[in-house]
Formats: C-alpha cells, structure tokens, sequence
C-alpha cells in the first residue's frame, strides 16, 4: 500500500506514521526547506527537531516547489499512482478531491481540517470552545485550564489513519474511492459527546464542575507521602474500595461514616458524592508513610495506582527500558534513544521503529520508483527549481 502525505504538526503526521509503521509506505510531501513544523521545538544543540522526527518515524521524504506548475504535477501523478492522499492541507484547488479524481478516478482522499464550517483551528483552540478548560483544574480555580496532551489531535489521527483503512477495504470490495473530511473540532465534539458532557447538559440541564485530580462518578484521588511523594489512587470496584480502607486502617471508620450519612458505600455514585469526607480518611495513612512504602503497601492490593513521574524518571524506569515496545534507534540529526512503534503487539512482536528521514532524502528514489523518471529528466526538473 502506497501512501502520499502533505501535512504538518501532529494530527495528519501521526496517520501517516501509525500506517507506515503497521507496513505501508508513505511518502510526506513537503515544499522546499520544509513545512511549518520541520524545526518545531524541542530541538538538539544542532537545531535539528526531535519533534519531528518523533512523528514522522518510518517515513520517506520527497521535497518539492508546490507552488510550480512543474512541482504540482509532479505531486499530482505520485498521488495518482498511489491511490491514496492523506493530508491537512485544504483549500487548494490542484489538489482538491475532484481535481485529483480525474486522474485517479477510485483516489481515496483522508483531509483533516480545523473546523466543520471551513474555519482554521488548533487543537488548543477548537479545546477552549468544547468546555474541557473550564472543568479541569483546582475546585477553586476561576481560570480555564488547558491539557498539555494534543488530545484531539491524537484522536484525530487515529481516525485518520482507521479512515484510510476502512476507505481501501471499502475499495477492495466496490472498486470506489473515497473522500473522507475529519474536523478536527468534530473529533473533540464526538469524545464529549461520546462520554455524556455535552448529553448531560442536554438532558438535565447539569454541567460538570471542577473538581481537581478526583475521578468523576467513582472515588479516585491524589495523595501525598511523608516525604512529599505523590500518587493516583482509584477504587473502581467494591473489592477495591475495601482494599483501599483496610489498607489504611480505616474500615471502621468508613463504616461509621456511612452510618452517620445513612449512606451505602458499595455504590460508587455515593463514594463520589462523599469524597471529601472519605479522602479525609485515607490521607493520613499516606502523610505517615514515605513513596517506597506506600508503593510497596498498594503493590500487595487490588487498589489501582500509580506514583507520580517526571518524564525523566518514566524514561529512566523499567517500564522504557524493559519494555519491548521500545527499540534503540539512531536517529541521523537526533542521536541514540529508545522509540516506539505501534503500541500493539501483533502477534506477539511490536512492529519496529525505523527512522525519521531527513527532509527531502528519499526525492529521487521515490520520483524512479514510484513514476520511472531517469536521472535526466530528474536533473530537468530540478533545473528548472521545482527540486531542491
């Protein structure tokens, strides 16, 4: 499977690679001295970006002057022997989905934009306009809060990529080709749908509020240890919640307290309800221990945690260097690191890394491989500039 992409930044990348990386090959288009996010922070001592080789791993890179009539052709047949385009880059008639379906009449075309009504977006902006902001962070706080993590555009290329698969099945069974469009905006209005906040405004008339790191319906939150560690606790289930207070020497006083509420803690609804008061409970048996003890104690449970981690100590710990999921890769530009794959093991074996290229590696041998140009015709185009 053959896979032309012009993209940049996280969404549309991230499709590319996932699919690259499950064996198809994919070619990133990008014009001449590179797209937007080729020197996207973080970045090496050299100013080479690590960003962007983390998400263009697998790849080969074709440069190409896109503003050219010699370089729109040049893209436009490579998409055409393809068969299939994949890109966030809109509103650009030579190639457009009816503009490219004249050359390729069964072209499956995956475009990913901002917004549904043609509006440019971010993640971080289509983000401020769903309501997430506004219910993350400290009860007390007035201000919106953003997530670090890209969400919607994680999710956005993942359904690119689930698109581009489901376009070519549907291809292999009918013959025909497929435009998909995925706003990004759409992405975040599905998961908030998906997960009931926007149903619940809707149905009864209820918005979330904020209520720090506890977990919405159930009973979850962070504790801290005698010496300042910290930790994510939740009990989901009863067999849980039971672990949690014998652990704490607290079942008697978790008792006690649902007596004095007349409340019935096996409902998790009611361990949410009355967090505080339970969280009070708990907290002092983490204050009197140190993040080792606490950490071997809830290992010997059924509670789910996990200690809190900078991404150095994730990287340093066992989970990174033991995890066959990551292999050791040399990154020309970059260095020495440990990457991943897919996360899934298929088979049993996790799919291995292989390199980000540097922009433009691969323009000649794509341009031979792919629409049989022989070096002459090669040096032509790159003489008249549509080539780096």
């Amino acid at each position: 499977m053959r896979i032309v992409e012009i993209s940049s930044f996280v969404a549309v990348p991230l499709a590319g690679m996932t699919l690259a990386q499950l064996g198809a090959e994919v070619v990133r288009i990008d014009p001449i001295g590179g797209a937007a996010d080729y020197h996207r922070w973080p970045l090496t001592d050299a100013g080479e970006s690590i960003y962007w080789a983390g998400l263009n791993k697998n790849k080969r890179s074709l440069t190409v002057d896109m503003r050219s009539d010699a370089g729109q052709d040049v893209v436009t047949r490579l998409i055409a022997d393809s068969g299939v385009f994949l890109t966030n880059v809109t509103g650009r008639p030579w190639h457009s989905h009816p503009t490219l379906r004249q050359r390729r009449p069964d072209l499956i075309q995956v475009e990913v934009s901002g917004r549904a009504d043609g509006g440019t977006g971010v993640d971080y902006t289509v983000n401020a306009g769903i309501g997430f902001p506004l219910v993350t962070g400290a009860p007390d706080s007035a201000a919106p809060v953003n997530h670090v993590l890209p969400a919607w555009d994680v999710s956005c290329g993942l359904y690119a990529a689930l698109a581009v698969v489901t376009a070519l099945r549907h291809r292999d069974a009918t013959g025909d080709g497929q435009h998909v469009t995925i706003p990004l905006e759409n992405v975040a209005l599905a998961t908030a749908s998906n997960l009931s906040l926007l149903t619940e405004v809707m149905v009864g008339g209820t918005t979330r509020e904020r209520i720090g790191n506890a977990v919405y319906g159930t009973y979850g939150r962070d504790f801290t240890g005698s010496d300042g560690s910290a930790f994510m606790v939740v009990a989901l289930t009863n067999r849980h919640f039971r672990d949690l207070a014998a652990l704490t020497d607290t079942t008697e006083d978790v008792a006690a307290l649902a007596d004095s509420l007349g409340v019935d803690f096996t409902d998790e609804g009611q361990r949410y309800t009355h967090r505080e008061a339970l969280s009070a409970l708990f907290a002092g048996w983490f204050a009197r221990h140190t993040g080792d003890e606490i950490a071997a104690a809830l290992g010997r449970t059924s509670v789910l945690w996990e200690r809190y981690r900078t991404f150095a100590e994730a990287a340093a710990s066992e989970r990174v260097t033991a995890n066959p999921l990551f292999t050791t890769l040399e990154q020309p530009r970059i260095g020495r690191f440990a990457a991943t794959g897919v996360p899934m093991a298929i088979d049993g074996c996790y799919p291995p890394p292989d390199v980000a290229p540097a922009l433009g590696d691969d323009t000649e041998t794509v341009l031979s491989d792919w629409l049989g140009l022989d070096a002459r015709r090669i040096d032509a185009l790159r003489a008249a500039g549509a080539l780096a």
